[in-house]
């Protein structure tokens, strides 16, 4: 399962879903299948995963649920989930579903009987409320990052945990092989340290990644029992170093990334559904494949936001429908994608294949052999395992050393030399990997 290559979707954006829940007399949108035609495109691409956004009951846009067990009626009902995951399953693809455990939404059934029923009922003990002394005022609530139709789930609570034991196990026991919990780092870490381990004695080998953002990452595996975080750092230092051509920046990050793959392999992705896309963030998009190779070539398990593969632009704005341009519908097949997407979904090809021949980069180290504002040689190695990887960004032709090295395996470049005196060179804005 750690092994695997995501390839990201947020459903209700793909299919083209309406941005409110359908009214009760609205007919269900059996929109699911729709992503059927999409997982052989997902096995060409090099994939082995499907990491789906939200697919569950709510309200807008996925992250305020309002019914955990029941497939949103935008995107279809249990039987068309059933069918997508069979049909992935099929392909050896596995599929990862997206856990917004943090908060709920307003329309949440046992939020609503809170404030119905009152300070001492069993459902307030749900939440963390602070009731008015007199009158009829709603009661104040912790929600999430200043969004109050975001309820944050009062973690401390037994019940919350029994429930969220129950949804996790509901699903993977519909076949689902991993989870994404959403907005993990402002849940407490026991909370998943009680959860886990009762979700894990009936499914052992499920996959588990929190979404977490900043603080310290390995303390957070540690403290919670799951599997891995996202590597936000390292998508950070990925973009900022090429944009700045200061690639001390992300040697920086490289060396904080080795210290966590020594205790686990983290997330990594160069785009998601809540940043701007990639080839939008980096200010000359001829670097756009120094990104690629970075993130194909470093440990982890990396993950594919839809569309990055075919050079999708999107800039994410911090306003009220922001994150549509990053959210797009998809063409109804993948045929009907424009041509000039073709070039770059053929480097992803050429260079997860590369990943996939050398599966011990998930948990490689990497060491630096040479570095300037616009060059970086590593090594990623893992025992007797080994590639060197060249990235010039200068806007003219550079040699850099490449010790060890013995052969190209995929970039442009000449390798002058083999063995430990070994030099490459690169044309300008070039890259390499080599074997080693």
């Amino acid at each position: 399962m750690q092994h695997a290559v995501w390839w990201q979707v947020y459903p209700l954006g793909f299919v083209g879903a309406e941005p409110q829940a359908l009214a009760p007399d609205e007919d269900t949108r059996h929109r699911l299948p729709a992503l059927a035609p999409w997982l052989e495109y997902l096995q060409e691409l090099g994939a082995s995963g499907l990491l789906l956004g939200p697919v569950f009951d709510s309200a807008t846009h996925g992250y305020d649920t309002t019914d955990f067990h029941r497939i949103d009626r935008r995107l279809g009902d249990e039987a068309d989930f059933a069918g997508l995951v069979t049909a992935a399953h099929e392909r050896g693809i596995r599929v990862m579903l997206d856990g917004v455990f943090n908060h709920v939404g307003r329309d949440f059934p046992v939020f609503q009987a809170a404030l119905t029923e009152g300070p001492d009922s069993a459902a307030a003990q749900w939440f963390r409320m602070s009731w008015p002394q007199t009158g009829d005022a709603e009661p104040d609530y912790d929600h999430f990052e200043g969004h109050r139709q975001l309820v944050t789930l009062n973690h401390a609570h037994p019940e919350v945990a029994d429930f969220v034991v129950e949804v996790m196990c509901h699903w993977l026991e519909r076949g689902a092989d991993a989870w994404r919990l959403d907005a993990a780092y402002a849940v407490p870490a026991e909370f998943w340290a009680r959860v886990l381990p009762r979700v894990r004695e009936r499914y052992p080998d499920a996959y588990i990644v929190g979404e977490v953002i900043h603080g310290d990452y390995a303390e957070y595996v540690t403290a919670s029992g799951i599997d891995s975080v996202t590597q936000y750092e390292l998508w950070k230092a990925i973009w900022s170093s090429l944009n700045d051509r200061n690639l001390y920046e992300l040697d920086w990050t490289l060396s904080r990334h080795n210290v966590l793959l020594e205790q686990f392999a983290p997330l990594t992705f160069v785009g998601n559904h809540d940043v701007t896309r990639i080839a939008s963030k980096l200010t000359d998009d001829r670097l756009l494949a120094h990104a690629l190779v970075l993130l194909f070539t470093l440990g982890g398990t990396p993950s594919i936001y839809a569309g990055d593969e075919q050079g999708f632009r999107g800039i994410k704005e911090e306003r009220e429908g922001g994150d549509d341009a990053i959210r797009p519908a998809f063409p109804a097949d993948p045929g009907q994608l424009s041509s000039l997407g073709r070039p770059l979904f053929v480097l992803h090809q050429e260079l997860i294949g590369m990943r996939r021949r050398h599966p011990w980069l998930h948990r490689a180290q990497t060491h630096i052999e040479q570095l300037a504002n616009e060059q970086l040689v590593y090594t990623v190695r893992l025992g007797d395992n080994a590639l060197v990887v060249a990235l010039n960004l200068a806007d003219q032709p550079v040699s850099v050393p490449a010790p060890q090295a013995t052969g190209i395996v995929c970039g442009d470049a000449v390798l002058v030399s083999a063995g430990a005196s070994a030099s490459v060179n690169l044309p300008a804005r070039g890259w390499v990997v080599l074997s080693a």
